[in-house]
């Protein structure tokens, strides 16, 4: 006989006498949102003490994004997965080395005449001031001068200082490159498996959501880099263009600068641009100067009004003001680390955080095939 016995009902959690309801709920929030907040310090704080490590580790993730499409192209012609890394590797780092060359090579080719030219530009600025109406004298030019250099602390010391600085700084950076380098190339190689191996770190129930949601974030990386291509070109054809109609030297240089400046997000190719403006007042005078620094302000108010927010934001899933408040905080929290990662890491996060939320794993055919023997490989 089936005996059917009533379900215990659950204790109703009342708020204690005199608290009203709307300040228990205000105060359970809170409580959990200071645990979030403190487990995310915790973590910026561990990322900050490694950066020395993350930040390579995340160049060579954005730089595996940005080399993936050859990569599957070359798999797609049934090149072995070792053939098509090595060929993958070797071509992408002959392509940035090569324009980095150029840039730097053209720079040194050209260095004597704009040596000669910055000297005679000066001098020709010094005869302009002594003969303006401004009555300014040489000795208040010297004086200012003097000025200039004390002001700035610009001594022996503060020369010996700097060398040991850039030195170390030079030290620092060839040892991410080696870094990032080194991961670039598993990453290529066996990013798959890495990122399978990962969910194995996580509860079995919990890989499908885990595998499936890094890869929709992969996904969104991958169409990050390639809008940023385009945002770049778009940069150094507007700039390198305006340098050729204004008749300036070293164009090709120019444009190339700005093509790989541009990679850091709205401030990267101003400053790239500024080549172009410091080769116009040199060799073309002022008036030549002020009307490339209308082009480059031009192009990058196109870039960060019209390519940044609204194309790269369509690309990403993220508002576009999201955008610029992503790079103006990341550059203000890590400086240019953080210029250069903040719209990729918002993008990544809120990809995986929408998929999570909607559950998608459980429609996503490759996040279910997921299994242990196969994520442990």
């Amino acid at each position: 006989m089936l005996v059917l016995t009533p379900r215990k009902s659950r204790p109703v959690m009342r708020p204690p006498i005199g608290v009203p309801v709307g300040l228990e709920r205000a105060t359970a929030w809170s409580w959990r949102f200071l645990v979030i907040a403190g487990a995310a310090a915790v973590g910026v704080f561990v990322v900050i003490q490694l950066s020395f490590l993350v930040v390579p580790l995340l160049v060579a993730v954005l730089l595996a994004a940005l080399a993936a499409p050859l990569f599957i192209g070359l798999r797609v012609l049934k090149f072995p997965r070792w053939l098509a890394t090595l060929t993958t590797v070797v071509a992408f780092i002959g392509v940035v080395t090569g324009l980095v060359w150029l840039v730097v090579g053209e720079l040194v080719q050209g260095w004597g005449s704009l040596r000669d030219r910055t000297i005679l530009a000066y001098d020709d600025f010094v005869v302009y001031l002594l003969a303006s109406p401004l009555e300014v004298s040489e000795a208040q030019l010297n004086g200012w001068f003097q000025s200039f250099i004390v002001e700035a602390d610009i001594d022996s010391t503060w020369v010996v200082s700097g060398a040991l600085s850039v030195s170390s700084s030079v030290g620092s950076w060839l040892v991410g490159a080696g870094i990032a380098i080194f991961a670039l190339i598993f990453f290529i190689h066996d990013g798959e498996r890495i990122w399978g191996y990962l969910t194995t770190w996580f509860p079995k129930a919990a890989r499908p959501a885990v595998l499936g949601s890094g890869l929709a974030g992969w996904n969104t990386l991958l169409s990050y880099v390639k809008v940023q291509v385009f945002v770049a070109f778009v940069d150094a054809v507007g700039i390198g263009l305006g340098a050729f109609f204004l008749g300036l030297p070293l164009v090709a240089p120019i444009a190339i600068a700005v093509f790989l400046g541009a990679f850091v997000p709205i401030v990267g190719g101003t400053v790239a641009g500024a080549l172009a403006v410091l080769v116009a007042l040199v060799y073309e005078g002022p008036v030549s100067a002020l009307i490339m620094l209308i082009i480059v302000l031009g192009v990058q108010q196109i870039e960060g009004q019209i390519l940044q927010p609204l194309v790269m934001g369509a690309a990403v899933k993220i508002h576009p003001l999201a955008v610029v408040l992503a790079v103006a905080g990341g550059g203000y929290l890590a400086g240019l680390p953080g210029v250069l990662f903040a719209v990729p890491v918002v993008a990544f996060v809120n990809v995986v955080v929408s998929y999570l939320a909607h559950a998608s794993w459980r429609s996503d055919p490759v996040a279910l095939a997921v299994d242990e023997t196969d994520t442990g490989r």
